[in-house]
């Protein structure tokens, strides 16, 4: 019988039947020492046991000695092996390429981009699945990376928004100081989530919640800002268009 809170108990659910129907031996993760990763690997030890499931700590130049010290909390809490690939080696292969430009928003998504295919190389490897750390704020504003760390082969906190994400972590007994800790992508030194979104998260997900409400109209300049940023990244929560065989 499960005995986790009804809040829980459909994602261990979900992980546990997409597993199954795969045939595949548990899950790999990007653990990356943010909130997000550490809930998902969280669920997926839950779901599969603590040696079904491999972390993967994919550090760039840019990563700071915090996020190193987090995921191996982390780790050493949930029980799982972690291996780490620094990828700064492989990004400045690319550099070689012509015409190569070198700006955070570019670099930024090869990076996440390149992080995923090692995901998929060791999923692929060991007959395992990887698992998604998609939230639903992020994931509606488009605070993401198409092909990269919005690819997965099941998205079990992507129905949550970033402050249920937080509430969720503290049911789920991870350490304080990653959930205390302030979101960032580390894209850059001293890059944050909600500098580049333009607001808190706490507001965002206020804002998202009146508008879902009222469905989907504006009434307030925030909402509007909101709503605006939706519209703009639906392109990355669709299928890519394609022609209908059979509409000619």
């Amino acid at each position: 019988m499960n005995s986790e809170k009804p809040e829980i108990s459909p994602i261990i659910l979900l992980l546990q039947d997409v597993m199954q129907k795969s045939d595949a031996k548990g899950f790999v993760i990007g653990l990356s020492g943010g909130i997000d990763s550490s809930v998902a690997a969280t669920l997926c030890v839950r779901a599969a046991g603590s040696s079904h499931v491999m972390g993967f700590f994919l550090p760039s130049s840019v990563t700071s000695l915090v996020d190193t010290e987090d995921v191996k909390i982390l780790s050493d809490v949930l029980g799982i092996s972690v291996q780490t690939i620094p990828i700064g080696p492989l990004i400045d292969q690319y550099r070689n390429m012509p015409g190569f430009t070198d700006t955070p928003y570019l670099v930024g998504n090869l990076m996440a981009r390149t992080r995923m295919a090692i995901l998929y190389y060791y999923a692929n490897q060991m007959n395992l699945l990887v698992c998604g750390t998609s939230n639903y704020t992020e994931y509606l504003l488009g605070y993401c990376t198409k092909y990269g760390d919005s690819a997965a082969d099941v998205q079990p906190i992507i129905h949550l928004q970033k402050s249920e994400i937080w509430n969720l972590a503290k049911d789920l007994d991870i350490p304080g100081r990653l959930i205390e800790k302030v979101p960032s992508a580390g894209l850059w030194p001293d890059q944050t989530d909600e500098k580049e979104l333009g607001m808190k998260y706490a507001d965002i997900d206020r804002i998202i919640s009146n508008l879902e409400r009222q469905g989907w109209g504006a009434k307030t300049p925030e909402e509007k800002q909101v709503l605006e940023m939706v519209h703009r990244a639906g392109h990355k929560k669709q299928p890519a268009p394609q022609v209908n065989r059979y509409s000619f």
